[in-house]
């Protein structure tokens, strides 16, 4: 697997759904393209489980990623359910990165599929076509 480089591969604008991760130059298939940052939260302190937003990432039953801060630029890929990246979700090193599942041309929007629980949650049955 390719790694992130130091020169960012993204750039953050416009997109039909408010704002979006976008290629600012030809990304391969299988490169790490950002790593979904945040405060790791642990659902057995009551207070951290209660937290309610919709940049919550989980990693598994007991931890999940609090991406809501503004330097997590990861939270501005949007969900596709044709998407050209993936999650790849690393519970052990208690991480998420986002990686190509295809070649992303330079100017393409970077989206995933969030996942049934978050597209019921948010997105809702319509939005995907």
């Amino acid at each position: 697997m390719t790694a992130i480089s130091s020169r960012k591969p993204y750039r953050v604008g416009r997109s039909r759904t408010g704002l979006g991760l976008f290629a600012t130059r030809e990304i391969k298939k299988g490169t790490r393209i950002i790593e979904y940052r945040g405060r790791l939260l642990d659902c057995r302190i009551k207070e951290q489980d209660a937290i309610e937003n919709k940049y919550l990432f989980e990693l598994n039953g007991r931890w999940t990623i609090d991406g809501s801060i503004r330097r997590n630029t990861a939270r501005y890929a949007n969900h596709a359910c044709r998407p050209n990246a993936e999650s790849d979700v690393q519970p052990r090193n208690k991480k998420v990165y986002i990686q190509a599942i295809k070649t992303i041309q330079p100017g393409d929007e970077i989206t995933y599929d969030y996942g049934k629980d978050y597209f019921a949650a948010f997105i809702g049955r319509s939005r995907c076509q």
